[in-house]
Order: structure tokens, then sequence, then C-alpha cells
């Protein structure tokens, strides 16, 4: 059961610290299925809830940008303060995992809004706020038809029905409110430690966009595919408890997100394909300082992220890539 722990709080903290595919390894299933389905039993094969808190720098915001002296644009950065809470489990025919983060960026990235009397932009003197949540499920097909049908020893463990949601509201001048579902198929490889998994999802994604007018505010973007990959590398090499852990998200390109106003068209371009990528060096300072292991996690990471929200770059408009550090610590409570 241990290593069970372990690969649900890595995903926890790797993932859970922003999000991602995002939920655990079967390997908390990994055992022969019972004729008839799954004997009776605790409902819960494991559960963990964290909380965190990262510092990442620096990030950037799409059309959020500065101009040089000589004319040019570039990416205006701040600073982020997160607070995550994140909570993982595993039950006889699945996995679940849902994360909030509270991001409170810089003074760089204001608050404000476009509702006012003017109709034009108000911003605060202070940086906004966000709350982003997601939520990925798995229901194994191995559990649900009582066979070993989706393993294919020594490259697939396990085939799993994928499904999950994200939303976010945020109080700058954009307002978004993003809501996108995806469902698919998740598959767990066969590695000789740790985990791999790959999500292929279709994924429909709603949204808000203050600074279109009328019924272009809100946006509804194509069906697209989606994929999401999460790993897990346990370092024993280095005599400590040391775990490489991370996730890349591949979002196809989704449209402009808006009908056929064609003078909303220059202020909405088509979203270009979107990769999220982030990898963390976790340590588990509690098993390292008492021997006490799942209880406290400190980390360092490094994100990128090309072509932000979808948004891409242009000599115009910037903002879109983002190359952040971050370092946080992470408590597992119960």
């Amino acid at each position: 059961m241990i290593v069970i722990a372990r690969i649900l709080l890595a995903v926890a903290v790797s993932l859970g610290l922003a999000g991602a595919s995002r939920a655990a390894d079967p390997a908390a299933r990994d055992r022969p299925p019972e004729e008839g389905g799954v004997k009776d039993g605790p409902f819960f094969l494991f559960a963990d809830t964290q909380v965190s808190y990262r510092y990442q720098f620096p990030t950037v915001a799409p059309g959020v940008q500065i101009q040089r002296p000589d004319g040019s644009l570039r990416s205006r950065e701040a600073p982020k303060q997160i607070l995550n809470i994140s909570h993982a489990d595993a039950w006889a025919y699945g996995t679940n995992f849902f994360s909030l983060d509270i991001l409170k960026s810089g003074s760089q990235f204001p608050a404000g809004t476009t509702n006012t009397q003017s109709g034009g932009p108000s911003f605060a003197e202070y940086g906004n706020t966000e709350a982003y949540g997601l939520y990925r499920g798995t229901l194994s097909l191995n559990a649900l038809t009582g066979t070993k049908a989706f393993t294919l020893p020594g490259l697939v463990k396990e085939v799993s029905l994928a499904f999950g949601f994200d939303a976010n509201s945020q109080n700058d001048a954009f307002g978004s409110k993003k809501r996108d579902i995806v469902g698919g198929l998740n598959f767990a490889f066969d590695v000789p430690a740790g985990f791999l998994n790959l999500s292929v999802h279709a994924y429909k994604e709603w949204n808000r966009n203050g600074f279109n007018t009328g019924p272009d505010r809100d946006q509804s973007f194509d069906t697209v595919p989606e994929f999401e990959i999460v790993y897990s590398v346990p370092l024993t090499f280095s005599g400590l408890p040391l775990t490489l852990a991370g996730f890349n998200t591949i979002v196809l390109p989704k449209g402009r997100g808006i009908g056929g106003n064609l003078g909303a068209y220059a202020f909405n371009p088509p979203r270009g394909l979107e990769f999220l990528s982030r990898t963390n060096l976790v340590l588990d300072l509690g098993k390292l300082v008492y021997d006490q292991p799942n209880k406290v996690d400190v980390f360092v990471g490094f994100q990128y992220w090309l072509n932000k929200f979808g948004n891409r770059e242009t000599a115009t408009f910037k903002g879109t890539e983002e190359k952040s550090f971050l370092a946080g610590i992470a408590f597992h409570i119960f």
C-alpha cells in the first residue's frame, strides 16, 4: 500500500499543485480480478488529502505587455503565490483526483473589470486573484469486466475510462470563467518503477472574454483532441526519498470561440496548439528527517507553457509563452 500511496501523492504534488491528467495509477488495483466483480472490503483502497503552498516566478498573461523604447513589445512578468488543496483516492473500480488552486498575482497583473459605466476597463492597484479547480476520474475496464482483457503484459498495465472537468474564475478585466469537460481513455504503461500514464480525451471548453461586447463575451470553443501525460520516477540511486514527477498537456487548436460576428474576428484570432509541461523534484522531508513518510514534502520545479490558453504570440500580442520556476511545501493532512 505504500507504493500505492507514493504514486497517488506524487501525482497530487505534481498535478494538484496546478492541475492535471491526472488522477492515480491503476497499481492501486494491481491484483487479479475476482470472478463476478470485486469482493467486499474497505470502500477506499487509499485516500490522501493535502494542502500546499508554492511560489512561482516569472509568470505571464496573454495580452499583458510592456512597450520597449524602440516601440517593440515584450511580455510583462509577475510572481504568483498559490495555495492548493487536493485529494486523491483509489477504490475497487477506479480513481478520483480533485485539486483547487487559489492563485494570487503580483500587482503587475492587476484586478479589474470591464463592467463599468463607460464600458471600458477599470484596473485596481493590487494583483488579481484566480480560483482554478479540476477533477479527473477513471473507471478500470478490467475491474468493470472482471477480466484482464485490457492488460498487455510488458506494455500496458491497465486501460480505463477517463473523464473530468476544469472550472475557474478570475477577477481581472478579462474576467475568465473557464469551463471544460473531458472524456476518453487512460492508458497506464507497464514501467519498472513509478508510473507513466497517457489520457486521450475529447475536450470541450467554454469561457468568457470581458473585452468582447454583447453575446461575444461568452465563448464556446470547438471540441478537439486533448492529450495528458503524467509520470513519476523514484530516484532511488540518489539514496534520498526523491521523486521526479510531472505532467504534459496538449490541446489541439480549438477555433475562435465566437460565432459569425466577422467584426469580432480581429480581436478573437484562431487559437493555436497549447502545450503545458511541469516537472517537479519532490523530496519526502518527513521520511528524510524523522522517518515518517507521506507527511511533509518540499519541491522545486520548472513550468513551460506554449500558447498559454491557446493564444498565439504576434508582434502586437505578447504574454503567451511562459517559462517559470517554482518552489513549495506540501502537508498531507489526512
